[in-house]
C-alpha cells in the first residue's frame, strides 16, 4: 500500500513570489554591476570639467547649466562628437594629433572651444591641519603646453608665459574688463590665423577664433571687426574657439563676477547665437571609458530593448503558468499608405543628405499650384510662367511678390537651411492666395 500524498510545504503565491523577488534581485545586480563604473565622479585634481581644484572646470559647467543650457560630459572616444558645443581642456602631456583629429571631425558637426592649459597641479593630501575638500589642489607653478604650436596646423599660435602687475588694468573684451587672478602667470598667445576676442592691457592675444574661410558673422562682430560676406564662405564650418588663458574659465577665474561673466560671453560668442547642448570632454584627461555592456543595458535607446526583454519573460512565465486567449496574428512589418510611405521617403533622402534635390521638384509644384490660383495658365516655359506669376502679384499687391526670385534661388539651394528659407517664402504666397 501507498501512503498518501502530503500537501505542498508552500503556496503558489509563495512561489511566485520568491520567483519575482529573485528576478528583481538579479536585475538590481546586473544595473549596479554596470552603474558602478559611471558613478565614478573623476574629481582627481585635474584640469577638467569634473575637477574642483583650482585648475578645474566644474564651476564653468555648474554655471551654464544654471543658465539654462543643456550641460554633459563625454568619457567615451566614440561619442568624441557631438551635436553641439564641444569644450576641450586637455592637460599638458595631451596628444596634439588626437586633440586636432577631434578638432577636424567636429568642424562639421557644432563649434568647438579649446583652452589651453598651464598650471602644475598636486592634489591635496589628506591632512588634518588643512581643511582641503576632495579635489582641492595646490598650485606648483606655470608652464606653456609644449604642443600648443601645433595646434590646428604647425606654427599656427604660439602661446608663452608674461606677467602683469597688480596695478594693470588686466584684460578687456567682449565689453567686459577685469584683473587676472594670478597677474604674475598671464598666458597669451600670438598668430595671424586667429582673430583677438579678449587681449591684455599690451594688445596680447588671450582669446580668439580661428579664422579659417569659415563663416562666423556673430564672432566677426564680438571681436569688432566687419563680417566676411557670406559668398565665397564656407557654411558647412563651425567655428574653433581657442583660450590661451585658462584662468578666464577655470574655477580659479570664476571665484570673480566680472571673469564669470567673460566667461558665459566667451561661450555664448562661441555658439554663435544657436541653442545647442555643450558637452565638456573627459577623455583627452585619462577619464575616458569603454562602452559598459551591462551599463548600455539600462541606457537609452537599449533601455527599451531590455524592457521589452523583461516584459516578455514576464508574458512567457505567466504563460506557462496559465494559458490564456487565442494566439494574436502578427501585424505587417511595414505600416500601408500614403503617409507612411511619404515618411519612408523623407526619411531616405534625409539618411542620405541629399535634400538639395528636393529644391527643384517643390518648386515646380507651388509654381503650378500659384499660377492655378491666379488664373494663369502654365506654359512649357518654366521662366515664362514664374515671371507672369511676378507681374500679376505685384499688380494684386500681394507681398512678397518675388516668386521667380525664390524659386530660382530653392533650386540652387544645397544647405537645408536656404532650402527652408526660399521653400517657406514659396508656401506664404500659395497660403495667402488660397484665402
Amino acid at each position: 500500500m501507498s501512503a498518501p500524498a502530503g500537501t505542498a510545504p508552500f503556496s503558489s503565491r509563495t512561489v511566485l513570489g520568491l520567483l519575482v523577488f529573485g528576478a528583481l534581485a538579479f536585475i538590481a545586480a546586473l544595473w549596479f554591476m554596470g552603474a558602478g563604473q559611471l558613478e565614478q565622479k573623476g574629481n582627481d585634481g585635474g584640469g577638467h570639467a569634473a575637477g574642483d581644484g583650482l585648475n578645474g572646470y566644474s564651476a564653468l559647467a555648474e554655471l551654464l547649466e544654471k543658465r539654462g543650457h543643456e550641460v554633459g560630459t563625454i568619457r567615451n572616444a566614440a561619442n568624441l562628437d557631438p551635436e553641439g558645443l564641444l569644450i576641450l581642456t586637455p592637460p599638458a602631456h595631451a596628444d596634439v594629433e588626437e586633440i586636432n583629429r577631434i578638432i577636424s571631425e567636429h568642424r562639421h558637426t557644432g563649434p568647438t572651444l579649446l583652452v589651453l592649459p598651464k598650471w602644475q597641479a598636486a592634489k591635496l593630501l589628506q591632512n588634518p591641519a588643512i581643511k582641503a575638500r576632495d579635489g582641492w589642489v595646490a598650485l606648483l607653478g606655470a608652464e606653456s603646453p609644449p604642443w600648443a604650436g601645433e595646434v590646428g596646423e604647425k606654427g599656427l599660435l604660439a602661446a608663452a608665459l608674461n606677467k602683469a602687475t597688480p596695478t594693470e588694468p588686466g584684460w578687456t573684451g567682449l565689453g567686459l574688463s577685469g584683473r587676472f587672478p594670478q597677474p604674475g602667470a598671464v598666458q597669451t598667445m600670438a598668430s595671424r590665423a586667429i582673430v583677438p576676442l579678449v587681449a591684455d592691457e599690451h594688445g596680447r592675444m588671450l582669446a580668439g577664433f580661428w579664422n579659417d574661410g569659415g563663416y562666423y558673422p556673430d564672432l566677426a562682430n564680438s571681436a569688432g571687426m566687419e563680417p566676411l560676406d557670406e559668398e565665397g564662405q564656407n557654411e558647412d564650418l563651425w567655428p574653433v574657439v581657442i583660450v590661451a588663458e585658462p584662468d578666464l574659465l577655470d574655477n580659479y577665474g570664476l571665484a570673480d563676477r566680472d571673469r564669470a561673466m567673460l566667461a558665459l560671453a566667451i561661450v555664448s560668442a562661441t555658439l554663435e547665437d544657436y541653442d545647442l547642448p555643450i558637452s565638456f570632454d573627459l577623455t583627452l584627461n585619462g577619464l575616458g571609458a569603454g562602452p559598459n555592456l551591462l551599463a548600455l543595458a539600462f541606457t537609452p535607446p537599449f533601455l527599451a530593448a531590455t524592457l521589452c526583454f523583461l516584459i516578455a519573460a514576464i508574458i512567457v512565465a505567466w504563460r506557462g503558468m496559465k494559458r490564456f486567449g487565442p494566439p494574436l496574428a502578427a501585424l505587417p512589418v511595414f505600416a500601408f499608405g500614403k503617409r507612411q510611405l511619404a515618411t519612408n521617403g523623407a526619411a531616405l533622402i534625409q539618411r542620405s543628405r541629399r535634400l538639395y534635390l528636393l529644391g527643384a521638384p517643390y518648386s515646380a509644384i507651388l509654381r503650378g499650384k500659384v499660377a492655378h490660383l491666379l488664373g494663369i495658365r502654365a506654359g512649357a516655359d518654366p521662366a515664362l510662367t514664374e515671371s507672369e506669376i511676378d507681374r500679376v502679384l505685384e499688380r494684386r499687391g500681394i507681398e512678397p511678390a518675388n516668386f521667380s526670385t525664390h524659386a530660382e534661388a530653392l533650386r540652387a539651394a544645397r544647405t537645408p537651411h536656404d532650402l527652408l528659407r526660399h521653400a517657406h517664402a514659396l508656401k506664404t504666397i500659395e497660403r495667402k492666395l488660397a484665402r
